[in-house]
């Protein structure tokens, strides 16, 4: 059974192992992850949110808030080009809950990536995203490397954050 993982536990912070073979565990613990940010009105989750140290991820290719996307499942991703535009747009985590679910904050990340990943079938990808689900895709393979949101903020504003994650936990 998957579980989500929130702020504070160490398995948020690891740099998640390579997947060796796809296997129909995998398979189903990606379907689960679907299904899990779809009942959480996520974009975004990758396998260290719910517990699995391995590089894997679900996410919607959205171009723009708002769109319904459509799902990708990745397996081993990395960036394999970032743009040198940035983009500064609110991002919030399935794993940094404050009082009324995700925190918020304005986070800057290059305007355009370029991703290469495996998909469930096994297939290689290597696509250009852009917008919306630039910001996603790099969000969710942070996870993948014991990044959060977090870190790209200034001290004050990740400590007045982490006073809203903090109110949950007590």
């Amino acid at each position: 059974m998957l579980e989500m993982k929130h702020c504070g536990d160490s398995i948020l912070r690891e740099v998640a192992l390579p997947v060796a073979e796809i296997t129909p565990q995998i398979h189903a613990m990606l379907d689960r992850m679907v299904a899990m940010m779809n009942d959480q009105n996520g974009i975004g989750l990758a396998a260290p949110q719910v517990g699995i140290s391995q590089r894997f991820l679900v996410m919607k290719n959205i171009r723009k808030q708002g769109e319904a996307g459509i799902v990708l499942k990745m397996i081993n991703p990395w960036i394999v080009a970032k743009s040198m535009d940035q983009s500064v747009v609110e991002e919030g985590c399935l794993s940094v809950l404050g009082p009324g679910g995700p925190v918020f904050a304005d986070v800057s990340r290059p305007a355009n990536v370029i991703v290469a990943w495996t998909d469930e079938t096994g297939a290689q990808h290597k696509q250009e995203f852009t917008g919306f689900a630039a910001r996603i895709v790099q969000h969710e393979i942070d996870h993948l490397d014991g990044i959060l949101f977090i870190d790209y903020l200034s001290s004050t504003k990740r400590e007045m954050v982490m006073n809203k994650v903090k109110k949950v936990k007590k």
